[in-house]
C-alpha cells in the first residue's frame, strides 16, 4: 500500500492482534451473526488488518458493517442455497449474506471440489460486501493449489472516453503458494485505486494522485487533487487514460462482469442497477454483489514440492533483483504484505487514534472487551 495511506505515526495507537479479534468476533454476535460466522468474520477482517491492508480491515469496513446490519442491508442469519451444482461448479444465491463470510464457505467448496476433480469453482450472488478479496485466494493457497477471486462491484468507474460511470472497481485477487518465500498474492481493483483507499487518503489529509478520478464530466484529471468525500467524483480506471493503458483495465473489468455476474445468472452490474433488477426498491444497496471464486489443484498438473521450489527460485531471483535509483529493493505481489504479518502479529497492529475513538465507543455501546493497547 502506498506511504500516503499509511497511518502517521504521531496518529497511530497499537492494538493486540487477540484484543481486536474478541472484540471483533463479540461485536458481530451482538448485531445477531451466530458465533461460527462471526469469528470467520472477524478473522477476515483482522487478518487483512496484519496484513497492512488498512482499506479493507477495521478502520474502514466495521463502522459501515455494523451500520449494514443493524438497517437489514445484511442478513445476519441468511437462508443462503446452492441453486446450481456439478462435480466441479456450484452457484449460490447469498440472501444478502455477509460477504466475508459467505465467501469463506464458497471457497472452502472450491478447495474440496479441486481436492477431488482437479479445479473448483463457485460463484455467488446477491452477497454484501466481500471485503479484503485476496483473503480468499490465500485460503486456496494454504491448501497447495492456486486460488482466484474476481468480484462485480458496484458503478462508480468510467470506461475508457465515458462521461458517465458504468463499471464498479471489479478487483481480482490471485495467490500462489511458495516453499520458503512469501506465497503470492495479487489483489487490485481495476479501477486506478479502491474507493476505500480515497477514504483513507481524506482521513490523512493526502491528495490524489492523477489519473485517479475524473472531472463530472468524465475528463480525466491529471494533476493531484484534495477531495472531501469518496463519490464526489467518479473514479479511472487503472491506466487513467487511454494513452496509458486504461483499455486494458477495461477489458479486464469486463471480463471480471462475465465471469462473476454472467456466469452466475444475473444481469450485469451496470445493467441490473440501471433497470432495479437486483435490487429492484433500492432498499438494499450493497447487497448486490457477484463474486468468482476458483481453486486449481497443483497436484492435478505437477508435483507440489517441485511447484513450490520453482515459485521460491522465481520469486528470490525478483528480490535479489538490483533496485533502480532511489528505490530500496524489488518486492514481488504478496512479499510487503507477509512482512506486515510478521510485525504486527508481534508489536501491535497501528490503528488511527479517530479508529480506536469509534472503537471505544462501540465497545461502551456493545458492551464489549476491552482493547489491549501497547
Amino acid at each position: 500500500m502506498l506511504e500516503r495511506f499509511h497511518v502517521p505515526k504521531k496518529d497511530q495507537v497499537k492494538v493486540s492482534e487477540k484484543s481486536i479479534r474478541l472484540l471483533v468476533e463479540q461485536l458481530f454476535e451482538k448485531l445477531g451473526v451466530p458465533k461460527k460466522d462471526a469469528v470467520i468474520a472477524a478473522d477476515v477482517l483482522i487478518t487483512a488488518d496484519l496484513r497492512g491492508v488498512e482499506s479493507h480491515g477495521i478502520s474502514n469496513m466495521l463502522s459501515k458493517y455494523v451500520e449494514y446490519y443493524q438497517d437489514g442491508t445484511f442478513n445476519a442469519k441468511p437462508n443462503w442455497k446452492t441453486v446450481s451444482e456439478t462435480t466441479n461448479t456450484a452457484v449460490i444465491a447469498a440472501d444478502r449474506a455477509h460477504g466475508i463470510i459467505i465467501g469463506h464457505y464458497a471457497m472452502n467448496s472450491a478447495i474440496n471440489k479441486a481436492r477431488k476433480h482437479n479445479i473448483g469453482i463457485v460463484n455467488i450472488f446477491n452477497s454484501g460486501h466481500m471485503g479484503p478479496i485476496g483473503h480468499f485466494p490465500m485460503m486456496a493457497a494454504q491448501e497447495d493449489m492456486i486460488g482466484i477471486c474476481a468480484i462485480s462491484a458496484g458503478t462508480g468507474i468510467l470506461p475508457t472516453f465515458a462521461a458517465e460511470p458504468r463499471l464498479g472497481t471489479n478487483p481480482i485477487a490471485f495467490a500462489a503458494p511458495g516453499e520458503k518465500e512469501a506465497p503470492f498474492l495479487f489483489d487490485a481493483a481495476t479501477s486506478a485505486i479502491a474507493n476505500n483507499k480515497i477514504v483513507l487518503a481524506i482521513r490523512m489529509g493526502a491528495s490524489l494522485l492523477p489519473g485517479w478520478i475524473g472531472d463530472l464530466d468524465g475528463t480525466p484529471i491529471m494533476e493531484e487533487k484534495k477531495v472531501d468525500h469518496p463519490k464526489k467524483y467518479p473514479q479511472l480506471l487503472f491506466g487513467g487514460t487511454r494513452e496509458l493503458g486504461s483499455h486494458k483495465a477495461y477489458g479486464l473489468s469486463l471480463f471480471i462482469e462475465i465471469i462473476s455476474s454472467l456466469l452466475s445468472g444475473e444481469e450485469a452490474g451496470m445493467v441490473s442497477e440501471s433497470k432495479g433488477v437486483a435490487n429492484p426498491t433500492n432498499e438494499y444497496p450493497e447487497a448486490g454483489t457477484r463474486t468468482f471464486l476458483a481453486a486449481i489443484n497443483i497436484s492435478s498438473f505437477t508435483e507440489v514440492a517441485g511447484f513450490k521450489k520453482r515459485m521460491d527460485k522465481m520469486l528470490r531471483m525478483l528480490l535479489d533483483t538490483p533496485p533502480s535509483p532511489g528505490n530500496d529493493r524489488v518486492i514481488y505481489p504478496g512479499v510487503v504484505e507477509h512482512e506486515e504479518y510478521q510485525d504486527r502479529i508481534k508489536n501491535g497492529i497501528p490503528y488511527h487514534k479517530d479508529v480506536v475513538a469509534w472503537l471505544e465507543t462501540a465497545i461502551k455501546e456493545f458492551n464489549l472487551p476491552k482493547l489491549e493497547i501497547f
